[in-house]
């Protein structure tokens, strides 16, 4: 089961990580090119193209998007040109509209916390059908405080504080979300050689935030929590026992400070069965530190630029394992993981669909 879920190349977990070293329509007489200010946003007509695909996919994978406000998807997702202060405030309410958009990403909330009540304003413009990712505030991730640059300045003595990640985090995102809560992702900010150097220190002090969120949980909420990490360090068996202590899963974080897809794979063999949440990020030519270079190259985020089709193709077939097991599967998709994460999302979409096919023919074959 495991082999066929994650392919058989997979290599073996470490025994533990190494010890050292991110409807209504417009006014009519508004200007035609970009509609500013009216509060609402319309979906593309052209979204509906992908209502059959969406209905062939199994209904416990969602793809999503990692922030909405891009102008750039006029005609992909948005009717029109909007600009980007519009579609942070109002977009999602055509966002998921969209058939294969039944999730995002709230990326916001890594650099400052949100109230409930900013939570349920998200929350009023999606059906009941749709779930909300996440991501915890830095103040509680990133074991130092940075700059404006993202300079370390010092020590964070709030780091995995599990009082701070309850308040801040866990009781907003519940009594704004609600229902439409699926994934608590804690991404774990680069550590300094210090805490790298300390795995027990760093687990234990995990695991304690850890169990305060889920003693924060309502029992019969069927809310994912997630880790990921940006030091490859900590892919271990240590960190798979810390998470199943805690009824927590990892995050696969496609980015260029980790592995490939395929070397991160051994994390969800060790965890099965369970969840798939994957945070595709940045594509991995541009290397650990290349969000600049991507966004100039990818805006305005309409096209593929630099295509990925090996890590499409090895995450299409990890979410048809996964979901063919009937677990869940969450995938959210950045603009500078290929382009435009729009179109990434609908070629992932195909790829899955392809994998569904050939599963079938293979059951088929005598």
């Amino acid at each position: 089961m495991q082999g066929d879920l994650f392919g058989d190349a997979v290599s073996p977990l470490p025994v533990k990580p190494a010890e050292l070293p991110a409807d209504a329509a417009s006014p009519a007489d508004a200007p035609p090119a970009v509609r500013r200010g009216t509060g609402r946003v319309r979906p593309a007509p052209a979204g509906e193209d992908w209502r059959g695909l969406a209905q062939r996919l199994p209904r416990q994978l969602r793809f999503g998007v990692s922030t909405w406000s891009y102008p750039g998807w006029e005609g992909l997702v948005w009717d029109g040109e909007y600009d980007p202060g519009t579609l942070s405030k109002h977009g999602l309410e055509a966002y998921h509209r969209h058939p294969l958009l039944r999730t995002v990403c709230v990326d916001r909330t890594f650099w400052r916390p949100l109230t409930a009540g900013q939570y349920a304003a998200y929350a009023a413009q999606a059906d009941e059908d749709f779930r909300f990712v996440v991501k915890c505030p830095a103040s509680v991730t990133d074991a130092q405080v940075r700059g404006d640059e993202g300079k370390a300045l010092k020590s964070n003595p709030d780091f995995l504080d599990p009082r701070l990640v309850v308040e801040h985090f866990v009781q907003p995102t519940l009594a704004g979300l609600g229902a439409k809560l699926g994934v608590l992702v804690f991404q774990l900010s680069p550590l300094p050689w210090g805490w790298l150097g300390r795995s027990g220190a760093l687990l234990g002090g995990l695991g304690r935030m850890l169990a305060a969120v889920r003693e924060a949980l309502p029992a019969d909420a069927p809310v994912i929590v997630a880790v990921e990490v940006r030091d490859p360090e900590l892919l271990g068996r240590t960190l798979v026992d810390t998470l199943k202590a805690h009824g927590a899963t990892f995050c696969l974080g496609l980015h260029g400070k980790m592995p490939p897809i395929e070397a991160q794979l051994p994390m969800l063999r060790a965890l099965w069965p369970g969840p798939l949440v994957c945070r595709w990020n940045l594509n991995r030519i541009f290397g650990p530190y290349g969000y600049a270079d991507a966004q100039k190259k990818h805006g305005p985020f309409n096209a593929i630029v630099s295509e990925d089709p090996h890590t499409r193709a090895v995450l299409a077939r990890t979410i048809h394992g996964v979901t063919g097991a009937g677990q869940p599967a969450y995938v959210t998709v950045s603009n500078d993981a290929e382009g435009c994460a729009p179109l990434s999302i609908q070629k992932l979409a195909l790829a899955v669909e392809a994998e569904q096919e050939a599963s079938r023919r293979a059951k088929a074959s005598p």
